[in-house]
């Protein structure tokens, strides 16, 4: 570690930004202190069951699933690869690989296989555990495919139904062999600041990055942000995230067993089942993009729940609208927060309780403890008010795996980090994302603020999802996936923009219907894509 490194630790240990503990004994001491309380419910939708495990379940499991890592080979420092839903199993899986040591690298199961190569051989991952299949395609199968190739995969676990040729049964092996009596893996658990998870970026250029937290770096974000929301063991939380991603990894998971709360999910998209979740669990807190959202309030208005428990709405990925807001507070009954973060920090800046109830709808928030960011002029024309943002803190990631030199050039020699955003300030204190500010587009002396004309144009009733790109001409053109029957006219639209309140000069001069948006594997638009698609048009 240098000089400046330690400087940076002590401080953080000192801030209790950082700690000595870990996640594994957080789980060991909710084992402790509520054995039977409810630590997980996941809902399997098209079977139509929740499976539940309480604390003291969860904490044997763990033991049994590192035995049974051990049992694989795996030993400290090694890789573990995990390709599933949002499943059960990788609850267990995540408290198991601190318990033996190992790093785990969860990857969504829609990946396709060049990339599922490249993840898997970049890490080395000496074991993978997936699914038969996945949105049709034989996942099982194509991993055993690439277990020829990659020299550091020893074997392949399949989790339900019949193994395919050359990989294991996950049950038979984690589940139904009692592997803590036979292993002492005593001194073998990861170290607050080892490095922990690999957590894939978007790779809107090519590769995807693989961002590297230890068990500290998560740890400060989290804190931060369970203060901010006021967590303690009476949070449920309804999450919408993917398990693999950022969002559902550490503020559903890790946060649930940090606090002593209950985390429940599905493993598909369907908001009538999570609203069974929400009222047979009793959640207080839903996370998702407004999407999800905009979905859940349709069902619930179509069929009403009792959902008196619920009490925050988290929102991230995406600018809320004013409107959103008032809906929750009406159909839910929740005060909503908007969110702003990255997979390289996790969450930055969130609007807090004592935010007025309509700041989500302007604003991404306040710093969380123990982070800081600033707003840089970036000489484009204009009144000023929208720079680069820049952040640094406690959570920042240990680096990129295996590319620390892409990681390092975004850093400044203070520690600040680019975050490749340009935002404004709010007002009170906090900032407004804009747009990014390699798509930004300049409009009348104005940067066009991309990330809240979308917002407003995916609130008209026939747009599914929206991108809004700048073509040669000073033409702003509106990509759209259509959400109902058929799509909108631009007259449509630039009237819904209007009725919004939308400034003339950010209103779309062209629209272009798809059947589908080019994204990254982590659901960020593509945009130079459609630069390049319409640009000659």
């Amino acid at each position: 570690m240098t000089a400046v490194a330690e400087a940076r630790a002590t401080e953080f240990l000192r801030q209790g930004w950082w700690r000595s503990g870990t996640f594994l004994d957080d789980l060991r001491r909710q084992a402790r202190e509520r054995p039977h309380k409810t630590a997980v419910a996941a809902r399997r939708v098209a079977a139509s069951r929740t499976e539940t495990l309480d604390y003291a379940e969860l904490s044997r499991l763990t033991d049994r699933f590192a035995g049974a890592l051990r049992e694989l080979g795996v030993r400290h420092g090694d890789y573990v690869a995990v390709v599933l839903p949002n499943r059960w199993e990788i609850v267990p899986l995540v408290f198991a690989c601190m318990a033996v040591g190992a790093v785990i690298v969860p990857i969504q199961p829609d990946t396709p296989e060049a990339e599922l190569r490249h993840r898997l051989g970049m890490t080395g991952a000496r074991v993978c555990v997936t699914i038969p299949e996945w949105a049709g395609e034989p996942l099982a199968e194509t991993v055993v495919g690439l277990k020829a190739e990659l020299a550091g995969l020893a074997h392949v676990v399949v989790v339900d139904g019949r193994p395919t040729e050359g990989a294991r049964d996950f049950h038979e092996h984690f589940v139904d062999v009692p592997w803590e009596e036979r292993h002492d893996l005593a001194g073998e658990a990861l170290g607050p600041d080892e490095p922990y998870v690999v957590l894939f970026t978007s790779g809107t250029t090519g590769e995807s990055k693989g961002v590297l937290h230890s068990q500290n770096t998560l740890y400060a974000a989290l804190r931060g942000y369970v203060e901010a929301l006021e967590l303690d063991e009476r949070w449920v939380a309804a999450v919408t995230s993917p398990l693999v991603h950022y969002s559902g990894f550490a503020q559903g998971l890790l946060t649930g067993v940090l606090v002593g709360g209950t985390i429940a999910f599905q493993d598909v998209k369907d908001p009538d089942a999570l609203l069974e979740l929400v009222e047979r669990h009793r959640a207080t807190l839903l996370y998702g993009p407004p999407s999800t959202m905009a979905a859940v309030l349709a069902a619930q208005r179509a069929k009403p729940r009792d959902v008196r428990s619920l009490r925050n709405a988290v929102i991230g990925t995406a600018a809320v609208l004013p409107r959103l807001v008032v809906d929750l507070r009406e159909v839910l009954g929740v005060k909503s927060h908007s969110l702003w973060g990255m997979s390289e920090f996790g969450p930055v800046t969130l609007t807090r309780a004592d935010d007025p109830e309509e700041a989500p709808g302007f604003s991404n928030g306040r710093t969380i403890t123990g982070m800081e960011v600033r707003i840089d002029p970036t000489g484009l024309p204009g009144d000023g008010s929208i720079g680069r943002l820049w952040t640094r803190g406690a959570s920042r990631a240990l680096g990129y795996f295996k590319r620390q030199d892409v990681f390092d050039a975004g850093l400044d020699p203070q520690g600040w980090f680019d975050t490749g955003d340009l935002a404004r300030h709010d007002g009170r204190g906090g900032i407004r994302i804009v747009c990014r500010a390699k798509d930004a587009v300049v409009r009348d002396g104005h940067v066009v603020p991309a990330v809240e004309v979308e917002a407003v144009l995916e609130s008209h009733p026939l747009v599914g999802e929206a991108a809004l790109v700048g073509l040669p001409g000073d033409v702003l053109c509106a990509v759209v996936v259509p959400g109902g029957e058929r799509g909108p006219s631009l007259e449509e639209l630039r009237g819904h923009a209007r009725a919004a309140g939308l400034d003339d000069r950010f209103r779309p001069d062209r629209v272009e219907l798809v059947d589908a948006l080019p994204k990254t594997l982590t659901g960020k638009i593509r945009k130079a894509v459609l630069r390049e698609r319409y640009g000659a048009a």
